[in-house]
């Protein structure tokens, strides 16, 4: 179901620096990267939807979630790029207590975890950072309400990518308003992408960026996520015009849009997601917006003192 922006003000004009004066709205590109390898999904799936086939990659050795290349180029076809958020989640068995082990929930959050240690993972990390492509901070699941989790995570990945990561978005949209900020802009931080809904799309918080503390720290509320769009695999043009309306209103309203596409889902085994992400790109393109990664569109704001403060309605939550 999506939201019909009835969290924003009817006629209402986001304003976001200069930029905005050359382009009709702003689209901020992310990928936030959870688990690049396919590995206890084979079985998770094989059982779930009674098909031996999910096996056959763990089988052969292949890995169809490993999507980056795909990304790259299809990114680099269309002359955009974007961020990739990157996760250091905790492991079950050495850093949560035993009592949390026997949870199956646990076992699918914390399963098929990578390493910032494994060499692959930081060959594409530099790969990324060298073509342009933003790495930004994924923080994980329970680092929403711990700052010195968070503070660790963004400076191992900093150690990886060899310089100061600027935002990024928390893991599974956890979100403690305003505690997680207030961490996010202690360890350095400058803007989050978290505010948003993992089971509907649309403005509900606004068409702009906005200062919760009145200063340099920015919100870029998240507008969609591509597993939300309705029945992508079986009526992807149904899909296409929410996606479309999306634009229309973000093109309307001056707004600042951002899309959040895993990695996984421009594999084969997510039919349309990828096609979807070329439209969208493409047709953003063709409506005259600014197209890029957060980081960059944060670079290029006015930061003045007296920033527009946090909108009316927002409580504090958690999205689990």
């Amino acid at each position: 179901m999506s939201h019909d922006g009835s969290g924003a003000h009817a006629g209402e004009r986001a304003e976001w620096g200069p930029l905005g004066a050359d382009h009709s709205f702003a689209l901020c590109l992310t990928h936030d990267v959870d688990r690049p390898y396919k590995t206890y999904q084979s079985l998770y799936y094989a059982v779930k939807h009674r098909d031996p086939d999910q096996f056959r990659d763990w089988w052969r050795g292949e890995n169809p979630y490993w999507q980056f290349e795909h990304v790259m180029q299809l990114e680099d076809e269309l002359g955009v790029r974007s961020s990739f958020n990157i996760l250091n989640e905790q492991r079950l068995l050495r850093d949560k207590p035993i009592r949390e082990w026997f949870s199956i929930d646990n076992w699918k959050l914390y399963a098929g975890r990578y390493s910032l240690d494994d060499p692959a993972i930081v060959d594409v990390i530099h790969d990324l950072d060298a073509g342009g492509w933003e790495i930004a901070l994924h923080g994980s699941y329970d680092s929403y309400d711990d700052r010195e989790r968070l503070r660790h995570e963004k400076e191992t990945l900093e150690r990886v990518v060899g310089h100061p990561i600027t935002g990024g978005r928390q893991h599974y949209l956890n979100l403690n308003v305003p505690r997680t900020w207030k961490h996010h802009r202690a360890i350095g931080l400058q803007y989050d992408t978290t505010l948003g809904s993992n089971d509907s799309y649309g403005f509900q918080y606004g068409y702009g960026p906005y200062r919760p503390f009145d200063d340099a720290f920015v919100v870029f509320p998240l507008t969609v996520m591509e597993f939300t769009l309705p029945n992508v695999c079986t009526d992807p043009e149904g899909a296409w015009r929410e996606l479309e309306r999306l634009l229309e209103e973000a093109r309307d309203h001056h707004a600042v849009m951002t899309a959040l596409w895993h990695p996984r889902y421009f594999s084969d085994e997510h039919a349309n997601y990828a096609d979807l992400y070329y439209r969208l790109v493409e047709r953003a393109l063709e409506m005259d917006a600014w197209v890029g990664p957060p980081g960059e569109l944060y670079a290029s704001l006015d930061h003045p003192p007296d920033a527009a403060a946090q909108p009316a309605g927002l409580r504090q939550r958690r999205h689990a």
